[in-house]
C-alpha cells in the first residue's frame, strides 16, 4: 500500500462518500475507517468498501484512548482525516455533553495519539492531520449584504455544536503551533446527496413527502444556506489533504444559496415530476416554531481554494438535486414495496 489513511467517522454521510471517492481514485490506499455507529453512521453507508482487501472498519469511539493508540500501534498511519463529530445542531441544544466529549475529548485524544506516534518515527511534520470543520464556526451572516464567509473571519458559535467544532479546530492548530505538527483545516457549506441521515433537511422534505407527512420548516422559512454537493466537497478534500499548505484553511463552497422555502419548492416540484399524487406535494409544507439561536444565513467564500488548488465545484445545483431526490426516492421504495 502506497499510504494508509485513518478516516474517522466513516460511516457517516459525507465521510463514506469520501471512503468511496478515495478507493476509486487511489486503489493502492489503504482506508482504516473508525466509527462509533451511533444513529448518524450506518455500516451499509460503506458496504460496498467492505468487500476490499485495501479497507479496513474498526468499531470505537474517538475519545477512546486506548483504542485510538492500538490503532496507531497497529496500523502505520500515514494521514487523518478526521470527520468523527456530533453535527446535529437540535440534539446539541438540547443536550451539549455529547457534543463536547466527542468533537473535543475526541480530537484531543486523536491528535495526541498521531502525535506522538509519528513523534517517534520523526514524521510529524511529514504525515498530514485533516481536520474537517464547518462554516456554522464563523457564526451567521446578514440576509442584506452579498458578504460571505472568508478564511479569516473570525469564529463566532452560535450553538453548543458549531462551539465545539471550533473548540476542536483551535486544538488542531495549536497541535501545529506547539509540536509541529502538519495540519490541515477545511470548512464547507452545508452539503447534500445520498446516505445522509434523515433527521436532516433535505431528508426530511423528501421522507415526510412520501410519507403523505407535514414538511416542517421553522420559522419563516427564509433562513438561508449555500448548498455543495457532497461528491465536489470530496474532491475538495482529496485536493486539501494531498496539495494543502500546512496549518492553511480552506473554504469549500456550493454557490448555491437558497432560503429552506425555496429548497422545499424544489424538491416538490421534482417529487410531483417523479411520483406525482393528486395533490403537489408543496400542500404539505408547514411552518413550526423557530429553532433556538437559528442562524439567519451561511455562505463561504471559496476564492482560496479555486485559485491555488484549482477546484471548482462541478455539479449543478439542479442536477444534483435531481440525482438526490432519485436517490432517496430509490431507497424509500425498496423499504415500503
Amino acid at each position: 500500500m502506497s499510504k494508509t489513511l485513518l478516516v474517522t467517522g466513516g460511516a457517516g454521510f459525507i465521510a463514506s462518500n469520501f471512503i468511496h471517492h478515495i478507493m476509486q481514485r487511489y486503489p493502492d490506499y489503504r482506508i482504516i475507517n473508525m466509527d462509533k455507529l451511533t444513529y448518524a453512521g450506518s455500516d451499509t453507508n460503506v458496504q460496498d468498501a467492505a468487500v476490499s482487501d485495501n479497507y479496513q472498519f474498526i468499531k470505537g469511539d474517538i475519545a477512546d484512548e486506548q483504542l485510538v493508540n492500538s490503532v496507531f500501534t497497529e496500523y502505520d498511519v500515514d494521514g487523518v482525516i478526521h470527520f468523527a463529530a456530533e453535527s446535529h445542531v437540535d440534539r446539541s441544544i438540547n443536550d451539549a455533553k455529547a457534543f463536547i466529549e466527542s468533537n473535543v475529548l475526541g480530537t484531543n485524544v486523536l491528535l495526541q495519539a498521531a502525535r506522538d506516534d509519528w513523534d517517534k518515527k520523526d514524521e510529524l511534520a511529514a504525515r498530514r492531520f485533516h481536520q474537517i470543520s464547518t462554516d456554522e464556526v464563523y457564526g451567521a451572516l446578514d440576509l442584506e449584504t452579498d458578504e460571505k464567509f472568508h478564511e479569516q473571519t473570525p469564529y463566532d458559535p452560535r450553538n453548543p455544536y458549531s462551539a465545539s467544532k471550533a473548540g476542536a479546530d483551535m486544538l488542531v492548530k495549536s497541535f501545529a503551533r506547539t509540536y509541529g505538527m502538519n495540519v490541515v483545516t477545511s470548512s464547507s457549506s452545508n452539503n447534500y446527496g445520498p446516505r445522509q441521515h434523515s433527521e436532516k433537511l433535505i431528508p426530511t422534505i423528501i421522507s415526510n413527502a412520501l410519507s403523505g407527512k407535514p414538511i416542517p420548516l421553522y420559522g419563516d422559512g427564509k433562513n438561508v444556506r449555500d448548498w455543495l454537493y457532497v461528491e465536489d466537497h470530496c474532491r475538495a478534500i482529496d485536493l486539501i489533504f494531498h496539495e494543502g499548505k500546512t496549518l492553511e484553511k480552506y473554504n469549500v463552497g456550493g454557490s448555491n444559496e437558497r432560503t429552506n422555502i425555496e429548497l422545499a419548492m424544489m424538491i416538490c416540484d421534482i417529487l410531483d415530476h417523479l411520483k406525482p399524487k393528486r395533490h403537489s406535494y408543496k400542500e404539505l409544507i408547514t411552518y413550526i416554531g423557530d429553532r433556538k439561536g437559528h442562524d439567519r444565513r451561511y455562505a463561504v467564500d471559496d476564492n482560496k481554494i479555486r485559485e491555488s488548488l484549482s477546484w471548482k465545484p462541478l455539479m449543478t445545483f439542479h442536477e444534483g438535486l435531481n440525482k438526490t431526490v432519485e436517490w432517496y426516492v430509490d431507497q424509500w421504495e425498496k423499504v415500503t414495496l
